[in-house]
């Protein structure tokens, strides 16, 4: 009997990346495709539809070109995708405008009427969220504030990862984990909210057909299979949210473990077999991409943006070098960030370029360096930002073990949690051991095993888990470093609080300045 393989397509936001996997869990190869964001006013996030697209079609072609796979060993395909982005459609089922994504902070004015209309405890009752920025209901009430003409003519609104799989399978669908982060959903029952719908104006009609992240939602149309290589009728899973995926590909599907995944944003991730909400809305409770679970977050919004920021605007040296030695860019600013003492020489950075979510819920807040002097480096300026995203996600895990979520460890994933400096400072400012697993790319990996749950493969979520994970020796805190990073925590904290008040003043000056 020939051997089987799984795809796994992870559609995030600087690129999709497909990994072609034996349904051991051993990668194969992979391919990427990167493709812009669009930002045309301050605050604003922008992407076209047709970039995931072709960028999922694009790789998986390329895998199995570089594989020699038969496609008739392909078993499935799952997808993981950047969450909560809103995709528009007409009755022909054609895009009405750029996708309002993630990241995007114009939204407070809608946040705001969300909240008058509903309630905000009612809201957080139902959808176990307040009302943000980041979620797509608010982005729809945008779409319905600004652009009438637009409105006027949806009749399909999506996820990011679910217009790919229409793209790919015709089928209209969602899975609970995404579909929860659109705060249309009743989240601890796992249905779409009649109240909420009805409250804001939503038709819906316009939302997709639910189901468990590890069902079977479409198959390859012939169309695509003649574009990507795939034998038509290929299954294509449920799939789930970016962050659901990446926790299946580090194993969070039961109690005990915790993950921290560093990508664009950063997130602390726990399972849990029952809904809790945090009352003060500080971090997200969503339903899990493991059936009949949920799960808690707590988010940063700029963590691996703000590493990215940085390496752009002042590291083209290093970028350079790089090229020249054939490595990643930020092996050789991980090396000079560790040139700086801990602490980064007294300079701390605030990572809120894109607002914050945990624990703020504040959409103006904005990047800051504090202490800066001119005895500072750039090497301290590049630890200081990582030092910020670090204090950011320990505020995240801080509130989720005040929740009750104990972990003997975290998991560690995403661009970021490659860096073994990266992974130390948290494991000394969280104060607990910090692994790894055997796969780096944990949300293609989650994707693929949801897609070989849905074929068949294994019976279920934790089953496939428990057969293809495996995790690395830990790295433990170091107590000089953790009494350190415990020392300044408060000042890091405090900062936020001084500036709240200049942050809502800025905020006030670009509107008026029309920026």
């Amino acid at each position: 009997m020939s051997k089987k393989y799984m795809l796994g397509c992870d559609v995030g936001t600087s690129g999709t990346k497909t990994v072609l996997f034996a349904v051991d869990g051993t990668p194969i190869t992979s391919a990427t495709v990167e493709y812009p964001l669009y930002q045309p006013q301050n605050g604003y996030a922008e992407q076209n539809p047709a970039d995931w697209v072709n960028a999922t079609m694009d790789t998986i072609a390329a895998v199995i070109r570089q594989s020699g796979v038969a496609p008739a060993d392909i078993v499935s395909v799952g997808l993981s995708g950047q969450m909560h982005g809103l995709v528009m459609l007409d009755e022909s089922n054609q895009v009405l405008r750029p996708s309002i994504i993630w990241c995007d902070q114009r939204t407070q004015p809608e946040c705001d009427e969300m909240t008058r209309i509903l309630g905000r405890d009612r809201l957080i009752a139902i959808t176990a969220n307040p009302a943000i920025t980041g979620f797509t209901a608010s982005k729809v009430l945008w779409v319905k504030n600004h652009e009438p003409e637009i409105y006027a003519k949806v009749k399909k609104i999506m996820l990011p990862k679910d217009y790919v799989r229409f793209a790919l399978t015709g089928a209209f669908v969602s899975d609970y984990s995404d579909a929860s982060g659109m705060q249309l959903l009743d989240v601890p029952n796992r249905v779409w909210s009649k109240e909420v719908c009805d409250a804001l104006g939503i038709d819906m009609s316009w939302l997709c057909d639910l189901c468990e992240s590890s069902d079977i939602s479409g198959r390859i149309t012939p169309e695509v299979a003649a574009r990507t290589g795939l034998l038509a009728g290929t299954p294509v899973a449920g799939s789930a949210g970016d962050q659901a995926a990446s926790a299946v590909g580090s194993g969070i599907v039961r109690s005990g473990v915790l993950s921290a995944t560093i990508g664009t944003s950063g997130v602390v991730f726990a399972h849990t077999d029952r809904p809790v909400i945090d009352p003060l809305g500080r971090v997200h409770t969503l339903c899990h991409a493991v059936k009949d679970s949920w799960h808690i977050m707590g988010v940063t919004q700029g963590a691996g943006l703000s590493l990215k920021w940085f390496r752009d605007t002042f590291c083209k040296e290093e970028m350079a070098v790089a090229d020249s030695l054939g490595v990643d860019p930020y092996v050789i600013m991980d090396k000079e960030a560790a040139l700086s003492p801990i602490g980064a020489d007294g300079l701390f950075f605030l990572p809120y370029f894109m607002g914050e979510r945990t624990p703020h819920l504040d959409a103006d807040c904005r990047g800051v360096f504090f202490g800066l002097t001119a005895s500072h480096g750039k090497r301290d300026m590049l630890r200081s930002v990582m030092e910020g995203v670090g204090y950011s996600l320990t505020d995240c895990y801080a509130i989720i073990r005040e929740m009750g979520f104990e972990g003997k460890e975290v998991r560690a994933a995403g661009g970021g949690g490659r860096s073994k400096l990266w992974r130390q400072m948290l494991c000394d400012m969280f104060d607990c051991p910090v692994t790894t697993t055997n796969s780096s790319e944990a949300g293609a990996l989650g994707a693929a095993l949801l897609g070989a749950v849905a074929a068949g493969i294994y019976p279920d979520v934790p089953t496939a888990c428990d057969a293809t994970i495996r995790t690395n020796p830990s790295l433990t805190p170091d107590a000089p470093s953790a009494n350190y990073y415990k020392a300044a925590h408060p000042l890091y904290q405090h900062l936020y609080t001084s500036l709240k008040g200049d942050y809502k003043a800025l905020a006030a000056l670009r509107q008026q300045k029309g920026m």
